[in-house]
Order: structure tokens, then sequence, then C-alpha cells
């Protein structure tokens, strides 16, 4: 955006958890990874108190004694399990915000393992200078070593079998021995992409949802909250149409990032964000710009990011078995371990490189007429 010294971003913007493919992709790129702010804010009884949503979460999952019978959805848990009101809202909070997830869906079992390994621990950084530039940097290195780059060409069919792979799409076609195929969740399940014969993973595809998330980015005249809340990185506003904002302390910038996940994300208007931001902050200046995605409305994307459903433990590792040792499968939406996040999908995309290298048929790469 104008007149802004810091990366505005639509997508993924948060380093989560250990995620050392990120940190060391990042250090070889000559990119910079800085902490972002912690303090929070909620909105109750017309003031703004403080709260921490992340230890407010994982409070929620100390007694898991409601999963002592089997899986159940989260709605099903929080019913089950004596919490204080205020833990209950924020960890329903979460499960739609931070995991983009539909309470009634979500596997309960599945919340509990994520919220208590390493993805809401530390200062959850952010690449200074944005994903952005290391994507363009992975681009750069690509060519350097010799592969193509095809964008903007929309794959329509891909037809396969042991040792052969025929990708056609609108205009093009490539053939090979190999293929990774790096689709997000959503995509798959949409079936806008044909394989043939079918990959066989109905059921894996039936056990995820991918989420929905609505993201905005907003530059007004002057960083009108600072002058009332200074220091306030997050604020939050439960049940409103966009429930999540924040800043990108430490820098000092005009920015606010306003955030819908889940059963919220419905309305991608600057009316539900602004009515939003009223209910936080009571008075509002107008913004100079407001650009907003909505990534379940992107044909390519059809969500932001995975989540299991109910009894949908392994849908995750069956998703990402290869076939024939011929299709491979990358993406978040594959990572048992950092699902959900830029880290999951990279180091899912190295995995899948290192399992085709090892099983690479004798055949070069070659271009079909």
């Amino acid at each position: 955006m104008p007149g802004l010294d810091v990366a505005v971003e639509l997508g993924g913007e948060f380093v989560h958890g250990e995620a050392k493919v990120t940190h060391r992709l990042a250090r070889a790129a000559g990119l910079h990874l800085m902490p972002s702010g912690r303090v929070q804010r909620y909105a109750s009884g017309g003031r703004l108190r403080p709260i921490d949503s992340f230890a407010q979460a994982q409070r929620a999952m100390r007694d898991l004694s409601a999963l002592d019978g089997g899986d159940v959805s989260f709605q099903q848990f929080l019913r089950r399990t004596p919490l204080p009101p205020l833990t209950r809202s924020f960890a329903r909070l979460m499960v739609q915000g931070f995991d983009a997830a539909d309470p009634a869906r979500a596997s309960a079992r599945a919340i509990a393992e994520e919220w208590g390994g390493g993805q809401m621990s530390g200062s959850q950084p952010r690449v200074r200078e944005g994903y952005g530039a290391l994507l363009d940097w992975l681009s750069r290195r690509i060519v350097q070593h010799g592969g193509r780059l095809k964008m903007n060409a929309a794959v329509r069919e891909v037809r396969w079998r042991h040792g052969q792979v025929d990708v056609q799409g609108e205009g093009f076609r490539l053939a090979a021995g190999q293929a990774i195929v790096t689709l997000p969740l959503g995509v798959l399940q949409s079936r806008d992409v044909r394989f043939s014969p079918s990959l066989g993973k109905e059921q894996a595809l039936k056990r995820l949802a991918s989420g929905p998330v609505i993201k905005a980015a907003m530059r007004f005249p002057r960083a009108f909250w600072e002058t009332r809340h200074p220091g306030v990185a997050f604020f939050h506003a439960p049940g409103a149409a966009f429930p999540t904002f924040w800043t990108p302390l430490p820098a000092r910038v005009p920015l606010l990032i306003g955030w819908s996940g889940g059963p919220n994300a419905r309305d991608p208007s600057w009316k539900a964000i602004r009515a939003s931001l009223v209910r936080i902050f009571k008075r509002i200046e107008e913004p100079d710009e407001v650009i907003i995605q909505d990534w379940a409305g992107d044909a390519f994307a059809r969500g932001a990011y995975s989540y299991v459903r109910v009894n949908g433990a392994g849908a995750r590792e069956a998703l990402a078995a290869s076939l024939a040792d011929t299709l491979f499968f990358a993406g978040e939406a594959t990572s048992a371990d950092d699902s959900g996040t830029v880290a999951g999908a990279l180091a899912s995309g190295i995995r899948a490189a290192e399992e085709a290298m090892r099983r690479r048929a004798p055949r070069a790469f070659s271009r079909a007429p």
C-alpha cells in the first residue's frame, strides 16, 4: 500500500511455532524475521479489557476427559467440559479464527493435539520483507537451476499411469514421468481438476475440511488506535462479523488487519468490517484504502487452510501418500505436524520432492506436442 513501510499480507503473515524450514529459507534469502506484538484487548461492557486469547484457548484443553469415549466435535467438547464463560468464548473464537474451523465439524482431539504443540508458542514473528519476497527468491533459485515456471496456467486434467503423467490445461500440455500435486484441499475437493484414473483418496478428502477466511487490510490517515490504546497489537470482539483485528507492531504505521474465519466468514464487505470496528473502538476514522480477500471465494484456493473433521485421524497422512511412484502430494493439508501454516506447506514440498527423487524412473522431462 502507498506510504507504508511494511509488507501488506493478504494471505499467510505470521511464522507459527518452531518453523525450522521457514527460518532456514529466510536466512538463505537474506530476509529478516521480526517479533510481532503480543498485547491483546477484547471489547466487553463498553470497555477494552486485557486478554491472552492463546492462553485461554489452551486452558480450555487442560481437561480432556470429555474425549475418553472417543472423538467429538469441538462444539460438543465445550458443552461437556465445565469452563468459565470467558474461556469458553475465546476457545470458540480461536477455533473459528486461528483454525478457520467450524466448531460443529472440527475434531476436538485434533484441536487438542495442535494447541498442545508449538503453533501457539513463541513470538509469532513476521517476515519483515513479506512472504512474497521469500517466494520471489525461491522462484529465482528454480530458474537459476534450470527449472521452468509457467504462470497463469490453469490445469484442467491430469492423466496418469505408472511412470507417466500428462497434464493438460488451457492452451498447454506437459508430460513427465512424475508429478507433485500441490493443489489446495478445497480445489481437490471441488474436482475442478480431473484425475484419470481417480486418486482413490475420497475418504481422506471427506475427513478434512477447508476453512474459509476473509482478510482485510485497511490503511488509515493515522493510527488512531495508538492514541487511545498504545502498544496494543490485537483487538477482539467475540460475536462480531470480524472478531479480530491486529496492527503491525512493533512497526508503527496506520494499518489495521481484519480477520474473519470459520462460520463467521460470510460477508466480505466494508459495512461488516466497519460495524465490527465500531464495536471495539466506538469511534473510528474512515480508511484511505481497503483491500479485502475472500479466500473461500477464490476459485484457485477455495478456502484458507485445512482442519480435521470428527474422527478424521490419519486423513492427512492418507492424503500425503504417493501413488505408484508417480504422483506425489504436498501442501499444508498433507502436513501432520504443521498443518495450516506456511512452514507446513514448505516442509511438505521438500518431503514430496525427496520422495519423488528417490523413486524417479529413468526418464527425462519432455514437453508433449
